[in-house]
């Protein structure tokens, strides 16, 4: 039993000092030094203007592109009505006109896609008008953090 004797008496010391620093510690404190509480609340802005803030997404895929190019027929009014009734129905030739060249290539295509990513809103508080940035569309009316802390006097 007398290994355990120094542990528990140094465990015991420990102890003690835990509960004696805070003490001198509350007693050094100056009677001047005060923190100060903060005073906060939640009201309501009206809000008076929202612009999205958009990001342009642009994309780019090949693309067959052709050019028809049509030559004059050489037949009667009615023999051209004809071929291009034929072609409107899809009758006759496969794809290719005896009457025009067709020109294919594949081409880059680019296309662009505008998304909100965020929103400038214009807001009133008590006569005072604010802007800032969100998230989301508030709506007709926005949640503020309203805190007041008097200034420091200047005195010294």
């Amino acid at each position: 039993m007398s290994s355990r004797t120094p542990v528990l008496q140094a465990i015991l010391a420990a102890a003690v000092l835990l509960l004696v620093v805070p003490c001198v510690h509350a007693q050094d404190a100056s009677p001047e030094m005060v923190i100060p509480q903060e005073n906060v609340r939640y009201d309501y802005a009206q809000v008076l203007d929202v612009d999205p803030v958009y990001q342009i997404l642009r994309t780019s895929r090949m693309e067959q592109v052709c050019d028809v190019t049509r030559q004059p027929s050489s037949g009667t009014g009615l023999s051209r009505v004809v071929g291009a009734v034929k072609q409107r129905l899809g009758v006759g030739s496969s794809g290719g006109d005896d009457d025009g060249v067709e020109n294919c290539r594949m081409q880059p295509v680019v296309r662009e896609f505008r998304r909100p990513i965020a929103y400038d809103v214009d807001y009133d508080y008590k006569g005072s008008k604010f802007r800032t940035r969100m998230a989301r569309d508030p709506g007709n009316r926005l949640r503020v953090r309203v805190s007041i802390t008097p200034q420091p006097s200047q005195d010294r």
